[in-house]
């Protein structure tokens, strides 16, 4: 089995996560484990990297390439939502770092054969790990033409949802959806203008794709669980880093990293804090960092990360 990706802002990660010898660090998304390489070669000796994935794939991958630091690794199936749930598991309360890179992997799109891409043929199923209740085709199956233009709409951003929606649901009464080809065919031919623009910059089915993805995974459900959590799993001066690639994930995790560092949620105009909350996070990155442009030529797919840091109190 051949797992390739090439990890995202690795040096501004490492740099953020300010790796120390003897930490205990945490990679929620072991991917093709170059984050968690990178943070291995700095916590030594005594350091411990805890990753997670929820594909088996990448643990598989994760276990041969890190095999040089096994003494100093645990690998553990699973969603990055039930990180603390993991945590206490392994029974370690606290951690000194925490690093979730929340994009998809090449070899999701090029190599796991689960119809991540329309340029590809591959049945339709795009789960991320065995814990997604349904396959892409499943939810396509099952899904009314309303729920599917709220999913386009909401989670791809995507003008034509209502028309797509509807092209779906008229294919499906004919036959199945079964293939990635198939569901980027009935895209394409229901988006105006499509066939043959010769100026249009991203192919007509990749909001969708992403969007059935997203809801596939319930990944911004996902995400918000992991920014709720991740606070009470850091020790006071442990690191969180997390990289993002869409709008609607940056957004949960821009919100809880500043509720975390607001303390008071007082009305402005009480004369006292009578909330009791008290500060949690401070804020690294009042801006996200973003790749530089020879990484974006070595890796296109970088083009949209952004990368927000922040510190436990």
């Amino acid at each position: 089995m051949s797992y390739f990706h090439i990890p995202v802002m690795t040096d501004q990660v490492i740099r953020r996560l300010d790796c120390r010898p003897g930490g205990v660090y945490v990679d929620c998304t072991l991917g093709g484990a170059g984050h968690s390489r990178a943070i291995l070669e700095r916590i030594l000796p005594g350091g411990v990297l805890i990753g997670l994935d929820r594909d088996a794939d990448a643990l598989e991958n994760a276990k041969r390439k890190l095999a040089r630091f096994s003494d100093h690794i645990r690998l553990i199936p699973g969603n990055f939502r039930d990180l603390a749930v993991h945590l206490e598991d392994l029974r370690i309360p606290a951690v000194d770092g925490i690093v979730a890179d929340l994009g998809l992997s090449r070899h999701h799109l090029e190599g796991s054969g689960r119809g991540f891409s329309f340029n590809r043929d591959e049945p339709l199923d795009m789960r991320m790990g065995p814990d997604a209740e349904a396959t892409a085709g499943e939810f396509i199956a099952a899904s009314e033409a309303d729920e599917l233009a709220r999913i386009f709409r909401e989670y791809g951003e995507e003008r034509w949802s209502r028309k797509i929606a509807q092209a779906i649901v008229r294919h499906r009464a004919r036959a199945d959806i079964q293939t990635s080809r198939q569901l980027a065919q009935v895209v394409e031919a229901a988006v105006p203008g499509s066939r043959g623009e010769a100026g249009r910059r991203i192919h007509p089915a990749t909001r969708v794709f992403m969007a059935l993805r997203i809801a596939v995974n319930r990944e911004l459900e996902n995400v918000a669980a992991l920014m709720e959590q991740a606070p009470r799993c850091l020790k006071s001066g442990g690191r969180l880093c997390v990289i993002s690639f869409h709008s609607l994930e940056d957004r949960i995790v821009k919100h809880q990293m500043r509720e975390s560092e607001n303390s008071c949620t007082c009305p402005p105009r009480f004369p006292q804090c009578i909330c009791g909350q008290k500060q949690i996070l401070r804020v690294l990155t009042r801006k996200p960092e973003r790749p530089n442009e020879s990484e974006i030529a070595a890796n296109p797919m970088a083009r949209s990360a952004k990368l927000r840091a922040a510190e436990k109190l």
